[in-house]
């Protein structure tokens, strides 16, 4: 009966402490949710009730902001960092994984590295080095600079699940007539599609959310949505009605990306990474 009680008591902890985070995670989303179909003089009002509007919406689509041009090239630079960074990253993932080379140890670990230097030190050498190369405020140069970032990263996490891959299998493949080519096409990638979805997620992430360097990089023409959050520091103020209007914009494409590939993403953090 003790017992009973005490396994009672502890679920009851745990409903209160569930229901504690969840609380402190959703009330942030929903006054930022709230805040965007509200007016501004409403913002910090804390009223459950109210009558939603669009005019935020409408509002930073129109000049100076244009918030669509800015979603536009979110989308193209995040959408091509991942169409590079993934068939690349697969590549250098299935040679170091299958490929013995002097020295690829050390490779690996220089390239895996890269991913502990604090994006802030970057900042000077890639304003210099887009200075020199006429690449400020281009998507092509932000782009260049998320592939550095993203593609360490995902060979890393690939390698894992070719790793796990049985030589085998290929070996087979290749007696059978099959070349290299094709044995990456038709087993090594099927085979090991679940980290690539999850490399594949992660480089979109980082892609869509880079701020720091996209504000140092980009200046009008290449504004991203991150950076064109700062459009709205006026002189009347931080109108917050509309940065939470554009933060809905900001976590759409997580929200639906996280939703349609729950699966693969949780397969992929959980098992591809600890091999």
């Amino acid at each position: 009966m003790a017992i009973h009680h005490q396994n009672k008591l502890t679920g009851l902890v745990q409903g209160v402490l569930i229901l504690l985070t969840a609380v402190i995670i959703l009330t942030p989303i929903y006054w930022m949710v709230a805040a965007a179909f509200k007016p501004y003089a409403e913002v910090f009002q804390p009223h459950l009730f109210f009558t939603p509007t669009l005019d935020n919406f409408v509002a930073i689509m129109q000049p100076p902001y244009e918030i669509h041009k800015k979603f536009l090239n979110s989308a193209i630079v995040a959408l091509t960092t991942v169409a590079i960074a993934i068939p690349v990253a697969t590549m250098a993932a299935y040679s170091f994984s299958r490929f013995r080379i002097r020295g690829e140890k050390t490779i690996f670990m220089a390239i895996i590295a890269t991913q502990f230097v604090p994006s802030v030190i970057l900042l000077l050498p890639f304003f210099i080095l887009f200075r020199d190369l006429n690449l400020l405020d281009t998507r092509f140069g932000l782009i260049l600079v998320n592939l550095s970032f993203v593609i360490p990263y995902a060979v890393w996490m690939i390698k894992g699940f070719i790793d796990a891959i049985p030589l085998d299998t290929e070996e087979a493949a290749m007696v059978d007539g099959s070349t290299r080519i094709q044995v990456i096409k038709n087993i090594v990638i099927p085979m090991a599609a679940p980290g690539l979805i999850t490399a594949g997620i992660f480089c979109f992430i980082v892609a869509w959310n880079e701020f720091l360097l996209a504000l140092i990089v980009t200046s009008r023409e290449a504004l991203t949505l991150p950076v064109g959050l700062a459009l709205f520091n006026t002189e009347q103020g931080d109108l917050w009605q509309m940065i939470s209007a554009t933060g809905i914009l900001i976590m759409l494409p997580m929200f639906a990306l996280g939703f349609v590939i729950q699966k693969h993403f949780v397969q992929g953090s959980t098992s591809g990474a600890v091999r």
